[in-house]
């Protein structure tokens, strides 16, 4: 079955970056959209940022000049580069992948980003 795997969380200083990477495990076909959600305690998970097969992006409106979204489709793998962190960027990010042909989203099972003051 896929599996997504998220990497490149971790504790930064506010103001500094971080790369996080999510890379497709196993056979899947026919991906029309990967993004990145992130879910703050107490908060519906909502999208920071996604990319078409194509190249086309949207971002949230509180990530948009800070955050770029990336993917690499031979290598299966969408990256999001994260730049002038906060605090209240402090939240597990998931990648989603959506399938094409049944509009099946499949889901990584998080990284754990914490900015410190």
């Amino acid at each position: 079955q896929v599996q997504l795997v998220e990497s490149g969380g971790g504790l930064v200083q506010a103001g500094g970056s971080l790369r996080l990477s999510c890379v497709a495990a196993g056979k899947i076909f026919s991906v029309d959209l990967r993004g990145w959600y992130r879910q703050a305690p107490g908060k519906q998970r909502e999208l920071v940022a996604d990319i078409t097969d194509t190249g086309l992006t949207t971002y949230a409106y509180s990530v948009q000049g800070r955050f770029t979204i990336s993917r690499d489709n031979p290598k299966n793998t969408v990256s999001l580069q994260m730049n002038n962190l906060t605090p209240e960027d402090s939240v597990v990010s998931s990648c989603r992948y959506r399938e094409s042909r049944l509009l099946i989203g499949y889901w990584g099972q998080g990284t754990q980003v914490t900015v410190s003051s």
